[in-house]
């Protein structure tokens, strides 16, 4: 059983990096033909992440539906992926499973990239200066790759690129078999065979792209000047307005209640139906299973008969005198204690919810430093507010 709950933790919080990783990589990321990431906001339990609306479907779909492309339509798409790879690129970001499932189009038949769930960072990259994650779809996975000796971000896109390109051109993968090892001798000895309508010079680029030594392999530079990339090429024509900065991005995978979403000004607490409180029967509670510190309940929950002016008022009156600066905005408060304790700051946040309208519920919970202490404030805030408490949280099943 402990082992079930460790690989449920562990599971949990790699799907939590890897959300982490995507979401930091498409901020960096700001060019016409990147999906764009508007906005990343957190709540108490939830990830909101606005990205850009595409609509065209993706690139993988027109070629089943419609087979293999002209030159001309092959080279136009080609050209905005290299675009936007370059662009990667040179902000320090590696895509690693490019294909043409995580290419989308949007409603003028624009080339998007999407899904940087596999991304690297510069920062990733080791001392020997590669990088060393096998990943990506098989079919375009760059040799080295498959090598695990190490391997360029830059070089190992660039091929998927090529096999990309050959799709669009073929209608079929360069490498393709059942046998998973047998894929990988074709891969890396570059077994494939270009079809004879293709032009001599489409042929002329492929092949120096799917190039099996990394270190020979055509540069974006070279290709930018190629023959055949050259014809009707119209670089991307865009201005970023600003730097990036990664510090929301940060703040909503962490515990702090001060980047998370914020409401207009409301003229009553949030309602809160049935539904929404059954689900915060201990049964169903599965923030166990990413709580780092079980021994102690980093929140807890109370209800009172109470107005919730007056709530929120009673709360204040008694952390002030606990050491805490007390800052409100409508019906949440968040309560920091300037004292530093054992691992920083205590900070509480607090949110009124309405369950019936003389009845409301009111949460308390750590938003950042130790869980202990929070357990001690507690203990102190629900002797001074002895008047407002109406039932604990233990006592709340009997309103299910």
């Amino acid at each position: 059983m402990l082992f079930q709950d460790l690989s449920k933790y562990l599971d949990a919080f790699c799907i939590l990096l890897q959300i982490k990783r995507e979401v930091a990589t498409m901020k960096l990321v700001k060019h016409p033909n990147v999906v764009r990431l508007y906005e990343v906001m957190g709540s108490k339990t939830k990830i909101f992440i606005v990205l850009e609306f595409v609509t065209g479907g993706e690139l993988f779909d027109k070629i089943v539906n419609h087979g293999r492309m002209k030159e001309d339509e092959a080279r136009r798409y080609f050209q905005q992926l290299i675009n936007a790879v370059d662009y990667c690129h040179s902000r320090g970001v590696y895509h690693r499973d490019l294909k043409p499932e995580n290419l989308l189009l949007d409603a003028y038949g624009n080339l998007k990239v999407s899904d940087f769930g596999l991304s690297a960072l510069s920062q990733q990259v080791r001392d020997d200066g590669l990088l060393h994650t096998t990943c990506g779809t098989p079919n375009y996975v760059a040799p080295e790759v498959l090598n695990d000796r190490g391997y360029d971000g830059s070089t190992a896109d660039l091929w998927s690129c090529g096999v990309i390109l050959f799709v669009l051109l073929a209608g079929y993968l360069p490498f393709d078999d059942s046998n998973l090892m047998n894929l990988y001798k074709k891969i890396s000895a570059a077994e494939f065979t270009c079809p004879p309508w293709l032009s001599f010079t489409a042929r002329k680029l492929i092949a120096r792209i799917l190039d099996p030594n990394p270190m020979t392999r055509i540069t974006i530079p070279e290709i930018l000047e190629d023959e055949w990339f050259k014809k009707d090429y119209k670089p991307p024509v865009f201005e970023e307005k600003k730097d990036t900065n990664l510090d929301d991005v940060e703040a909503v995978f962490k515990d702090s209640e001060e980047h998370h979403v914020t409401e207009q000004k409301e003229e009553q607490p949030v309602a809160m139906n049935a539904f929404e409180l059954i689900s915060l029967s201990k049964g169903l509670n599965l923030g166990n299973l990413f709580d780092a510190e079980q021994d102690f309940k980093r929140e807890t929950r109370f209800t009172s008969r109470c107005p919730a002016n007056e709530i929120i008022n009673k709360i204040e009156e008694a952390a002030k005198p606990l050491g805490f600066d007390v800052h409100k905005k409508n019906y949440k408060m968040r309560l920091e204690n300037m004292k530093a304790g054992r691992k920083g700051n205590l900070n509480v946040a607090t949110e009124v919810f309405q369950v019936a309208p003389s009845l409301h519920m009111v949460e308390v919970r750590k938003a950042k430093g130790d869980t202990l202490e929070f357990h001690k404030f507690y203990k102190n805030l629900s002797t001074c507010l002895e008047d407002v408490v109406w039932k604990t949280e233990e006592d709340m099943q009997e309103m299910k």
